[in-house]
């Protein structure tokens, strides 16, 4: 009989994950914290034209690609003369099962599939538990999504209740927990039992997945306009979504790019508190899961995670609770398409980022996801005041998380502010370090860390001096 206890799952993580992602990450290890992330997506992922034909047999990609005019002309009138950046938008809610997350399930579980898992087992509470859902009902697996949806009273947000209802309706078994340590542990006991493949969110499979979305925005811009997008805007919460865009516009060329990061301001709260939990109405895609995972990417639930933002993101903003609603609000309006909070946050800061811009210039919104009745504004609004949250219009300055929403009066309101991208390596190389007592690191952790941080190696060696850091 197998020990279950917390303590013994907890010591046979790594056995559990080789055994459900059938990866050995140790032949990609080297020195005292590198790895050869290249060498594993080339060996391990699958190439564009692959994915592009699996993702098509599995009703997924060739999404549309809009000109938001409307909102176009309405940022022009809140810019300087001859600002107003063109902003488009990729609609990934076209995709089964609403969301870009499509594009990582249908590689994943065409991997489990070919390689004879029986079902597959996702632990998450956003788009991808769906899509990981979808995918297994083409191809006749089975599929348990893990949740937190409640705090200790048993409450749960009206987006996460959606997405279970979502993950139900294409037949996936779902395990809702409350906040807490628990979920790794339940989800590694799953993965035990069954034999189930893990398809986690930051597998090479899962970024790879991802390529598409961003060789089709450069291949649809070029097409439409005779050149690459100036700008890429993604909505940044574990890293995947910008990291795989980011290197699928690589891929298709758009090598110029500027890669922007946004995340919704939940500065203050801890995504693992029950008395924060319900005091957030954003489930993904905030600064919550976006600093840490962009810190410490392998905090994820395999060994090396895949999303790694530090060696693609240019630059990355943050934007209110109240700008995104405000937002979500006008593209309906306006554009006549509604669509969910995810890709709302992205556009968001494209509206305040196109203002900074020359109106010749072309601003993408790289993903849109579907809507449904827990994603909607109102219940979203209702659910927070219920928590005492104060709700009013106003100024999106006066926004502190956890205490207030602040909708925008006009789109001139609408802002970006910028975290820092040299305190946010720093932390990432104060992280790498720090967590095992590292002293000394190797020159071929030297050159990971260069390439991971996308910095020059004065930079680095600079950073390792503050955290007395020699290389050997």
């Amino acid at each position: 009989m197998l020990d279950l206890s917390y303590e013994a799952v907890m010591a046979r993580k790594n056995e559990i994950m080789k055994k459900a992602v059938g990866i050995d990450y140790a032949v990609f290890e080297f020195g005292k914290i590198g790895f050869d992330y290249e060498g594993m997506m080339e060996k391990v992922a699958y190439s564009i034209p692959k994915m592009q034909a699996i993702q098509a047999e599995a009703k997924v990609g060739n999404t549309p690609l809009f000109e938001l005019k409307n909102i176009t002309k309405l940022v022009r009138k809140y810019s300087e003369p001859g600002k107003g950046a063109r902003i488009f938008i990729k609609d990934e809610a076209a995709n089964a099962s609403g969301s870009f997350k499509a594009r990582r399930a249908a590689i994943s579980i065409y991997h489990a599939e070919k390689n004879g898992y029986k079902g597959a087992i996702a632990a998450t509470s956003g788009n991808y538990g769906s899509a990981v859902a979808s995918q297994a009902a083409q191809r006749g697996l089975k599929s348990i999504i893990v949740q937190e949806v409640y705090d200790s009273r048993k409450i749960g947000q009206p987006e996460i209740l959606e997405k279970a209802r979502k993950c139900e309706a294409f037949g996936a078994e779902t395990v809702q927990l409350t906040v807490g340590p628990e979920l790794f542990y339940v989800f590694l006991r799953l993965l035990e039992e069954t034999g189930y493949f893990n398809a986690s969110l930051y597998t090479p499979f899962a970024i790879a997945g991802v390529e598409t979305l961003g060789y089709e925005i450069a291949e649809q811009v070029y097409s439409k306009e005779g050149k690459y997008p100036d700008v890429v805007v993604a909505t940044n919460a574990g890293g995947g979504n910008l990291t795989g865009t980011a290197r699928g516009l690589i891929k298709a060329g758009a090598v110029e790019t500027e890669i922007i990061g946004a995340s919704v301001d939940l500065s203050g709260l801890h995504m693992a508190s029950d008395t924060d939990f319900n005091r957030k109405s954003f489930t993904t895609g905030h600064t919550g899961f976006g600093v840490p995972f962009t810190t410490l990417p392998d905090r994820s639930d395999v060994p090396r995670n895949a999303a790694r933002v530090l060696r693609y993101m240019d630059r990355y903003v943050t934007v209110t609770q109240g700008d995104v609603f405000y937002v979500t609000e006008l593209l309906s309006q306006i554009e006549g398409i509604e669509r969910g909070p995810a890709g709302n946050t992205s556009l968001a800061a494209a509206i305040a980022l196109a203002k900074e811009m020359d109106e010749d210039k072309i601003i993408i919104v790289q993903e849109t996801e579907y809507t449904g009745a827990g994603k909607h504004s109102m219940p979203q609004l209702t659910f927070a005041r219920r928590n005492g949250i104060e709700i009013r219009r106003g100024n999106p300055a006066e926004n502190v998380p956890g205490k207030n929403i602040i909708i925008p009066e006009n789109i001139g309101q609408i802002v970006v502010e910028d975290l820092e991208m040299k305190k946010l390596k720093r932390n990432y190389i104060k992280n790498a370090v720090g967590n095992k007592n590292i002293t000394e690191i190797t020159q071929k952790d030297l050159q990971f860390l260069k390439q991971d941080l996308k910095l020059q190696e004065e930079e680095v060696l600079k950073i390792l001096k503050v955290y007395d850091v020699q290389v050997l």
